[in-house]
């Protein structure tokens, strides 16, 4: 994947180094697990297994460095998520409208606190809506590698647009809807609320390279990359490796196959509109 001649927009929040200073009903030992088995078994979102558990309670956190990073690890992040953010705002300027980039990318070791509740690097990125911020622990790189064999530098630029991909629906309002369609189950708001942010990630790879003037771009190899990272997070795949078992009905985030398709959608079409998982017929 090129990326290196990539712009910086230095909107990462740098805690590395930084944990929580305090909090008020913290997750705890028991809130941890219960927050990973609801990520790798069920997939359930991590902010929303933070709420259950902590209460939603704001948790107080030192504030980290803002910029682009020095190390050749937090500067890979500033400039794929300014490259997502620079698509964003392409897309919404030709809707007539004025994409608002998150509030930060938040990169940190172990825990920190969000306006969701206590962050765990166990829990695997996030979205957090409340405060509008993108949180991500690095060590996952070599998860997503090692434990979920997806290889490659554009496995990780198709999370961060992923993740992204949620402030756009938090900015469209797709996150409302997702709600009142419930939370689980192969045809749930929740798991066509992912499949979208997927699809929206493939939108970001079809238009990285012309808002970059081809300093970030990917190859047909990149786009392989970030499939099978889009295959190895599905409800399915998780599933199987967790409990030797597939349950539909607990899906959060769609099958292996739903998730390389938006995906491809995405990546194919180029257009947010295609990406309309909500009125789709077939998921």
């Amino acid at each position: 994947m090129r990326w290196s001649g990539g712009r910086g927009g230095g909107n990462i929040e740098d805690r590395r180094g930084l944990g929580p200073a305090g909090a008020v009903g913290g997750l705890g030992a028991g809130g941890v697990i219960l927050a990973l088995i609801g990520y790798f078994v069920f997939g359930i979102d991590p902010s929303t297994t933070m709420n259950v558990v902590g209460g939603g309670q704001q948790v107080e956190q030192q504030a980290g460095v803002r910029g682009t990073p020095a190390d050749e690890a937090g500067r890979f992040v500033d400039v794929v998520a300014t490259n997502v953010d620079d698509v964003w705002t392409q897309v919404f300027r030709q809707q007539g409208r004025q994409y608002q980039p998150p509030a930060a990318v938040v990169i940190y070791d172990q825990a920190t606190g969000t306006g969701c509740g206590m962050g765990q690097s166990a829990m695997g990125p996030f979205y957090c809506p409340p405060d509008r911020k993108v949180y991500l622990d690095l060590t996952f790189w070599q998860d997503l590698e090692t434990q979920l064999g997806a290889r490659g530098e554009a496995a990780r630029a198709y999370v961060i647009a992923h993740e992204i991909g949620h402030h756009v629906q938090n900015l469209t309002g797709s996150m409302e809807d997702a709600r009142r369609m419930g939370a689980r189950g192969a045809e749930s708001g929740a798991v066509r609320l992912e499949l979208q942010a997927d699809c929206y990630a493939g939108v970001w790879a079809a238009h990285a390279a012309a808002v970059s003037n081809g300093q970030v771009a990917l190859d047909p190899k990149d786009i392989e990359d970030g499939l099978r990272a889009a295959a190895a997070v599905g409800d399915d795949t998780l599933q199987r490796k967790s409990q030797g078992r597939v349950m539909p009905d607990a899906f959060t985030h769609g099958s292996a196959e739903q998730r390389m398709r938006w995906f491809r959608v995405g990546v194919q079409s180029g257009d947010p509109a295609a990406c309309d998982t909500f009125r789709a017929a077939r998921l």
